[in-house]
């Protein structure tokens, strides 16, 4: 019996906008799919298409039609909404293995999204899965499995100006690691999980998801400034992987973006700049 979850497929930032935030995005030097519609929901979206996995840019296009968790989320604020899980094989060989581990997965449930091209339109279907929020604490995620993977990413689609290659860290605020440490032993098993402080790592697949308090973030990144009142919890940051970051600090420098410079060398891009998510920028 696998372990039910392979990775992080995306990460769902959610902007007041859609037009606005496609504009932020393209000046940060991403390259963003055509803007999409939910079926059945009041969503529409664009999405930064990495090979392995992705983010979302998500926004209400009729407020009217099943839209009351991101509205409920866009009253407080503009960013990183929420993780969505890649599973290991199918939604149901996912679902039988984390019931096999004692957790309390959904049944799946479809969702589709038109996608209009110049000269066809797409229609990607998903299969999702959630979670009980106690059994993710800190961090509002569900799984997705994707059942038309060959309409998500074409060649033009993939490459970046600013050299973004992958998504390789999830930056999760909240008020203390202990109590958070028996659920994700439980959901990824007690090896993916490592300590070191009062900072918690979360190892799904190649990627990671760190649970820091405010304080243990600041100090973990001096010059990247946290918003006053960031609301906890919730993911503060993505830590993405640019081919070289030389390269990438040249675009920033060239567009006029203002980005800080870490100890380490890492570029970190403010969240003013992204629609209210912090943007770490790493070599690899």
């Amino acid at each position: 019996m696998g372990d039910g979850i392979a990775g992080i497929d995306h990460v769902i930032i959610a902007v007041r906008d859609l037009e606005r935030g496609r504009a932020a995005w393209t000046r940060l030097g991403f390259t963003l799919s055509p803007r999409g519609r939910h079926i059945g929901r009041g969503t529409g979206n664009y999405c930064i298409m990495f090979p392995s996995d992705y983010l979302e840019l998500m926004g209400i296009v009729d407020a009217a039609d099943s839209v009351e968790r991101l509205a409920a989320f866009l009253e407080r604020r503009e960013g990183l909404m929420a993780a969505a899980f890649a599973p290991a094989g199918t939604a149901e060989e996912a679902r039988a293995a984390l019931l096999h581990r004692g957790l309390h997965p959904s049944e799946p449930r479809p969702l589709a999204r038109r996608t209009e091209l110049p000269t066809e339109t797409l229609m990607p279907r998903f299969s999702l899965i959630a979670l009980p929020p106690e059994e993710t604490p800190g961090l509002d995620s569900f799984l997705c499995s994707h059942l038309t993977p060959e309409l998500m990413r074409r060649p033009e689609w993939l490459v970046h100006p600013n050299g973004a290659q992958r998504l390789n860290a999830i930056h999760v605020l909240v008020d203390s690691t202990a109590p958070l440490l028996a659920a994700y032993d439980r959901l990824v098993g007690i090896v993916q999980v490592t300590t070191t402080d009062a900072v918690a790592a979360v190892h799904v697949g190649r990627q990671r998801i760190v649970f820091a308090t405010p304080d243990d973030f600041r100090t973990m990144h001096p010059g990247l400034e946290l918003d006053s009142g960031f609301p906890l919890p919730g993911i503060a940051a993505i830590e993405l992987g640019v081919e070289r970051l030389g390269e990438t600090a040249d675009y920033l420098t060239r567009g006029g973006i203002a980005f800080a410079r870490m100890p380490d060398g890492d570029l970190g891009i403010a969240s003013s700049e992204a629609t209210g998510a912090l943007v770490l920028l790493t070599e690899g």
